[in-house]
């Protein structure tokens, strides 16, 4: 039998139940990670989004030293996205020995996304307060 699981944490309580409740009449293979190509997607969207938001709160930082308001954003190119499986200290000498534990095949399997674009903001003078009278 083979199961998919989305959660880490439910796959364990399951495979613990099944252990307990069939005790040697059952034996569990060690999990096998994957990520589905949607999943990765995903993650490189998200990736854009945070680089889009640090690069606004940076430049609303800057107009806030030089005396300037920040508009909207008149260009908004992704210059670059990737993504890397995670590594873990020593992974080559543990494939080696074939003794990866769990949460080394975590990290390993782990996927990490960076993304750098580039945005150009309208900066217009700071706005004057107007007192009602």
């Amino acid at each position: 039998v083979c199961i998919t699981f989305t959660e880490f944490g439910k796959m364990q309580n399951i495979c613990n139940f099944l252990i307990e409740k069939l005790d040697s009449s059952v034996v569990i293979s060690q999990p096998q990670f994957y990520h589905t190509p949607s999943s990765v997607e995903n993650l490189r969207r998200k990736a854009c989004l945070v680089a889009v938001e640090n690069a606004r709160r940076k430049a609303q930082e800057v107009c806030n030293v030089v005396g300037q308001t920040l508009g909207k954003p008149l260009l908004i190119k992704e210059e670059e996205t990737k993504e890397w499986e995670g590594q873990v200290d020593d992974l080559q000498s543990s494939r080696l020995s074939g003794s990866l534990t769990i949460q080394q095949k975590i990290k390993s399997a782990t996927i990490h996304a960076a993304s750098k674009v580039f945005i150009t903001f309208e900066v217009k003078g700071k706005e004057k307060k107007r007192k009602n009278l």
